[in-house]
């Protein structure tokens, strides 16, 4: 029975979906040049790669929570009122997703649903 109770939590994380990642500033430079950011709208790689630091540190984990109910998610900060589902708040959803896919070590999705805000009125100016 003992070696049960230890086994069980290592199966579980090993099934478990991994989330959040530190990216190294290099690191999320890089990914963002393969998905087109550098010059997207204007703005250099060094702008985006800012924009990870300041909203998140570069932890794909960060959530935020806001006085108004509504939260922000991931690397970018992405808001649950807009661009993303959380089951806590009223969201548009436009990015067609659930919050919590912001928060894993993969961020295609995160870069693609930042292109959508960014194309929106106000682009990174939003931030």
């Amino acid at each position: 029975m003992k070696s049960l109770q230890l086994l069980l939590p290592i199966v579980a994380c090993l099934v478990a979906k991994v989330y959040g990642k530190i990216f190294s500033r290099c690191e999320l430079a890089s990914v963002l040049k393969q998905w087109g950011m550098d010059g997207r709208q204007g703005y250099g790689l060094g702008d985006w790669v800012c924009l990870a630091y300041f909203a998140s540190t570069f932890n794909t984990a960060t959530v935020m929570h806001n006085a108004d109910g509504t939260s922000e998610y991931g690397i970018f900060q992405l808001n649950s009122r807009s661009w993303c589902a959380d089951h806590h708040s009223q969201s548009e959803n436009f990015c067609s997703m659930s919050c919590s896919d912001l928060l894993t070590n993969d961020i295609e999705d995160d870069v693609i649903c930042l292109q959508k805000a960014t194309a929106k009125a106000g682009g990174l100016k939003t931030w």
